[in-house]
């Protein structure tokens, strides 16, 4: 059961970060906008973070690299925490979204995390 549950989830996870890394490509304009104006080449990092969620969401799909793809993700969560802090703390310049929305994302993200975490751990797999 908890090796079905965990599959499962690994896939759902795995097709989220692929499907929000092409939307990186898709709309370019908005993630864009959402860049903190403290980091450069806002257009490059956009694309480079949409090909990294894509491909670490495809490596989390493949069992044999399930695990070193949690741990990416994690590490792009966290890569990622300061830009959402930003928008957080900066409410005006996001009108598009409330302020409770931008604040809320930030212990989403920490939900993600945990989630990703989970996916470190592959010997259940072993033990079931």
């Amino acid at each position: 059961m908890m090796i079905r549950a965990k599959q499962i989830s690994r896939y759902l996870y795995g097709v989220a970060f692929i499907a929000a890394g092409a939307n990186h490509f898709l709309s370019t304009p908005f993630y864009v906008s959402i860049m903190p104006p403290y980091l450069p080449w806002h257009e490059a990092l956009v694309y480079v973070s949409g090909l990294a969620e894509i491909g670490l969401g495809t490596l989390l799909l493949i069992e044999r690299w399930s695990r070193l793809a949690a741990w990416g993700l994690i590490l792009l969560l966290v890569a990622v925490f300061p830009a959402n802090l930003h928008m957080a703390m900066h409410p005006e310049q996001y009108e598009w979204a409330s302020p409770f929305v931008l604040w809320l994302r930030l212990p989403l993200q920490g939900v993600l995390i945990i989630w990703a975490y989970w996916h470190t751990d592959t010997n259940y797999r072993k033990s079931q």
